[in-house]
């Protein structure tokens, strides 16, 4: 059974592990001191720590389909305001994908049943930036241009946030990257950043009372 497998390895990992640092668990219990928040897409295809070889303890994570951030997500802002409030952060990486699953099925008219709610907010996006889209004569260019205007919608959304402007006002931090990976050559590519105390489109989305 592949779980009896998972559970096998995991015990041949930890004493792998212990052999060659004896120390590892216990730094791990007694401290984390992540300097980044990783919000990506849940593709078991795009593992965070294995595609930018970092080790436990080194970035926060936070996974959900097409990598989104939805404003009325409690569990996506419990994470945002853990890891920038307590873990203090320095940056933000939304990573999404090409041939994301969740942006294609939200370019289509069929009826998915309760995911229909969570692409619903992807739909905003291709609405948002129709013209550009529609003018992408290629499905699969368009599907790819889709992707990257999603994660730039979504660092924007991070953005718009009271957390995120708040911790820009008391600390100038953090910073928020837009990244795209390519499951072809498994290469991230850079898409979009937001600097600390960078304005809004418009001020509506700015708070003054932070």
């Amino acid at each position: 059974m592949i779980y009896e497998r998972l559970l096998q390895d995991n015990k041949s990992w930890a004493k792998a592990k212990l052999q060659e640092d004896p120390d590892y668990f216990e730094r791990l219990v007694n401290v984390q001191t992540p300097e980044i928040l990783w919000i990506g897409c849940s593709d078991s295809r795009v593992p965070p720590d294995q595609i930018t070889q970092t080790k436990p303890g080194e970035i926060f994570i936070h996974r959900n389909v097409a990598n989104m951030v939805v404003h009325t997500d409690l569990n996506l802002l419990s994470v945002l305001q853990y890891a920038v409030e307590v873990l203090k952060v320095k940056h933000i990486i939304v990573c999404g994908h090409y041939g994301c699953g969740g942006v294609k099925a939200a370019m289509g008219r069929n009826s998915l049943g309760i995911i229909n709610k969570w692409l619903r907010n992807i739909k905003d996006v291709y609405r948002f930036h129709s013209d550009e889209l529609e003018a992408i004569k290629d499905d699969q260019n368009r599907l790819n241009r889709l992707i990257e205007l999603n994660i730039i919608e979504q660092v924007n959304n991070l953005a718009k946030t009271s957390i995120v402007q708040r911790a820009w006002k008391e600390w100038d931090a953090p910073h928020i990257h837009g990244w795209v990976y390519n499951l072809a050559d498994g290469i991230i590519h850079t898409l979009f950043d937001i600097a600390p105390g960078t304005h809004m489109e418009h001020p509506i989305y700015e708070y003054d009372n932070l």
